[in-house]
């Protein structure tokens, strides 16, 4: 009796160990791999025209401005709801630069969750006018970095996409509704 009650124990226990690996490795094969390597950059979404950089963090990347890099979802499945993308977005204030080996990947979160909130907004009921503020000062970030996810494009527009990160916190916070 006592084996079968410790079998769906033990089950939860890898299930729940398994998706906090999964879910704690960011959005792509390097993320969180050892030190920062500037020769790598945010892996796009599979339908993006975003290439992957391999080779020297100057050359200039292929993506068009709609390629911008988010989390790829499974086929059919409904763009995550604005709360949930900005509480994916928060998370972020507990990481930086400032950590050795650490700024490509937070910088590459931070742009990857930034897209991901944009397009949550977009596919909000309340529509996109609600959200004009934030979707601008997204647009303005990836005006501003031109399609470049380069290590050094991103760290040289780090004041960029942490300002517009603030900016939306502060929006936000204005509107509990959104996310609660």
């Amino acid at each position: 009796m006592r084996q079968t009650q410790l079998i769906p124990a033990v089950a939860v226990v890898l299930l729940a160990t398994a998706l906090a690996t999964g879910c704690s490795g960011g959005h792509s094969a390097e993320a969180g791999a050892g030190p920062a390597d500037s020769s790598v950059t945010a892996t796009p979404t599979p339908g993006s025209t975003a290439a992957k950089m391999i080779g020297s963090s100057s050359t200039p990347s292929t993506a068009t401005s709609n390629g911008y890099p988010t989390t790829p979802a499974a086929p059919g499945a409904a763009v995550p709801q604005v709360r949930d993308a900005f509480a994916v977005l928060q998370a972020t204030y507990n990481d930086s630069c400032g950590t050795p080996g650490n700024c490509q990947y937070f910088l590459n979160r931070l742009l990857t969750n930034l897209d991901d909130l944009g397009k949550s907004m977009k596919a909000s009921p309340k529509g996109t006018a609600h959200f004009r503020q934030p979707l601008a000062w997204i647009g303005q970030m990836q005006t501003a970095l031109d399609g470049d996810f380069t290590f050094d494009n991103l760290h040289k527009h780090q004041s960029l996409l942490v300002t517009t990160r603030d900016k939306i916190n502060t929006w936000m916070q204005s509107y509990p509704d959104d996310y609660r």
